[in-house]
């Protein structure tokens, strides 16, 4: 796939994620996808690999996170990566407690699927507003 091909790939991915159309979002997943989000004792922390733990980890968000993106993403590509650079706001709530985190997605695709997610977030402001010792 082009470059172009590929930014195009993830975009879709991103508006299935933010319409929690899990058919469409796996899709465009590989069946092996793996997605790595950074933490520890975060409840969306770990390795997610497969459709299955895809579904399970967007639906564990959805409950929860409520989360809002102030503005669209950056899309940066070469080759088959594609990095996406953002800001989202919102609060855990769990703790009824406001955060804001700049992120980063290293995307990779593979035959036209989304094949890995690398996370590069603000884990201590997640941390934070879920009331857990960020010290760590």
């Amino acid at each position: 796939m082009s470059t172009e091909e590929n930014v195009k790939l993830v975009k879709n991915f991103f508006a299935a994620m933010g319409s929690s159309n899990a058919r469409d979002l796996l899709a465009l997943a590989a069946e092996d996808i793996e997605w790595i989000i950074p933490g520890e004792g975060w409840p969306l922390a770990g390795t997610h690999r497969g459709h299955a733990e895809l579904a399970a980890v967007l639906k564990k968000a959805s409950e929860e996170v409520e989360t809002q993106y102030p503005k669209p993403p950056e899309f940066v590509a070469q080759g088959d990566r594609v990095m996406v650079v953002g800001v989202a706001t919102g609060k855990i709530k769990a703790t009824n407690r406001p955060f804001k985190d700049e992120w980063v997605f290293d995307i990779t695709i593979r035959d036209g699927k989304v094949a890995h997610i690398q996370e590069y977030i603000d884990t201590q402001a997640l941390a934070r507003a879920s009331q857990i010792d960020a010290r760590t």
